[in-house]
């Protein structure tokens, strides 16, 4: 089976060829969703995420968007996450003016999230230009707080299940996906020339068992699919047993009078383990140990999450309704400020400390690591995939040191890895995701997953009866209907 049905190459200018769909980012990878849905003379993009990776290589893709952003009529978003999300500044700088759509939280998430990120983008050319003596020319932030509320500016916020067009002869609608706050499917109809076609975009999915949110939608059926796969090929740790070892982490560290360490991502894994650590505490499960979320984007976070319980399950939502929960109290504290972390990190006794960045290579984990990763009392508890070449990574390699920044240190701290805490669908996911619609579904193209782990679920889907699915690269192309 030919992968394209159209050829690869840049966006057509022909109104009256086939609406269809061009894979921009995430495609083959996990990183910078981005896929451009034309129609007629219409064009929307699903998703503008900022591509993850090499300094240089993510600068030239992030910079340079194979399309013209001015002749786009519409984004829309599926969630707050940066690689879905962060590179709507960009987008709006080079000439975007047009609405980007999103729910109602993600709306709100979008502005924290990127905020962050423009920090983040604003300190790295500092930096770079501080390490070149500020030779010319200077280097530039990919884009700048100005940039970020100029995209808040053209955010629409559209409910769950409510019918918008987003450009002439192209409406979708938001279904729960479960993933994070916010997180959306988005099935979109697309009439032309007296047809109608349908197209159903995943976004994210998130796992059937996980308590935060509320569970995912069915799957609309549609004439394409476009469905992820990051873990196609793999089944994650059962929820139940993952929270009991964090029990035991805690314990055992508590009676060796040490530190918990968890990097955590401030957005969605970090809410997960603070809503189950203090869940041990009203159950007696870990000892009144003191928790601490030195952490101000999630602090942030928590902030959106008060505003949208309604997206929460209803143990969840009582407490957000209260003012407590995952918003801090029962036995949680957020850290704010520097001079609070400072101090956390050689503050005395045993105690729970979550911070980000989840792969430990930035944020205020890492001085925390750097304070205690000699201390044997002391547990570093990874809850999040740890990708090759990070500090996580490493701190899970059998070597007695580990670098950290520019230098090498004792790893005498337990490090233990907590692999059940993911927030997307496993293949036992997928499979109840997506059997019911064999037979109901055109086309199929797996996106947002590395080669191997989209190949799987291929060959799975196959066998159950879906007769066209492939997995796209960048740059290729899939006719719709």
């Amino acid at each position: 089976m030919a992968m394209n049905d159209i050829s690869p190459g840049s966006p057509t200018t022909n109104p009256t060829t086939t609406p269809h769909l061009t894979f921009w980012g995430a495609a083959a990878s996990v990183s910078g969703s981005m896929h451009l849905l034309e129609a007629g003379r219409s064009r929307v993009l699903l998703d503008c995420g900022m591509y993850q990776g090499r300094r240089d290589v993510a600068r030239e893709r992030n910079e340079h968007f194979p399309f013209h952003p001015q002749k786009l009529q519409a984004v829309i978003v599926s969630h707050g996450h940066i690689d879905h999300c962060g590179n709507l500044p960009t987008l709006v700088r080079q000439g975007f003016t047009g609405p980007i759509f999103a729910t109602p939280p993600t709306r709100d998430l979008i502005r924290v999230m990127l905020r962050d990120s423009a920090r983040i983008q604003e300190e790295d050319a500092a930096h770079l230009n501080i390490a070149r003596s500020y030779a010319e020319p200077w280097v530039e932030p990919l884009y700048t707080f100005d940039d970020v509320e100029r995209v808040f500016d053209q955010i629409v916020a559209v409910p769950y299940g409510r019918q918008k067009e987003a450009a002439r002869g192209i409406q979708f609608r938001f279904h729960e996906a479960g993933h994070i706050l916010g997180s959306a499917l988005v099935h979109l109809t697309i009439d032309e020339a007296g047809q109608s076609r349908t197209v159903t975009f995943s976004g994210d999915l998130g796992r059937r068992e996980l308590p935060l949110l509320k569970p995912a939608n069915e799957i609309p059926p549609a004439d394409l699919l476009v469905c992820e796969s990051t873990y196609g090929n793999r089944f994650h740790e059962p929820v139940a047993g993952t929270i009991e070892k964090l029990y035991a982490v805690v314990r055992d560290t508590y009676e060796r009078g040490g530190k918990v360490l968890i990097p955590a991502f401030s957005l969605g894994r970090c809410q997960l383990i603070i809503h189950f650590l203090q869940k041990g505490l009203r159950t007696h499960k870990i000892p009144r140990i003191p928790i601490y979320v030195d952490s101000p984007l999630a602090a942030e976070v928590a902030e959106v999450y008060r505003g949208h319980p309604d997206c929460l399950n209803p143990e969840v939502a009582a407490g957000v309704r209260e003012g407590h929960g995952i918003l801090g109290g029962d036995g949680v504290q957020y850290i704010r400020s520097g001079e609070e972390s400072q101090y956390l990190t050689v503050r005395p006794g045993p105690c729970v400390i979550i911070a980000s960045s989840g792969m430990c290579d930035a944020g205020r984990i890492v001085n925390h690591l750097k304070q205690n990763v000699d201390d044997p009392r002391c547990t570093v508890a990874l809850v999040s995939y740890q990708a090759h070449g990070t500090t996580g990574r490493r701190l899970l390699e059998p070597k007695p040191t580990v670098r950290i920044g520019n230098r090498d240190y004792n790893k005498w701290i337990e490090v233990v890895h907590l692999e059940g805490f993911s927030g997307h669908a496993d293949r036992n996911d997928f499979l109840a995701y997506l059997k019911p619609l064999a037979g109901k579904v055109g086309k199929v193209r797996l996106i947002h997953g590395e080669k191997e782990q989209a190949a799987a679920l291929a060959i799975t889907l196959r066998e159950l009866g879906f007769a066209d699915v492939a997995v796209p690269e960048p740059g290729d192309r899939v006719a719709i209907g």
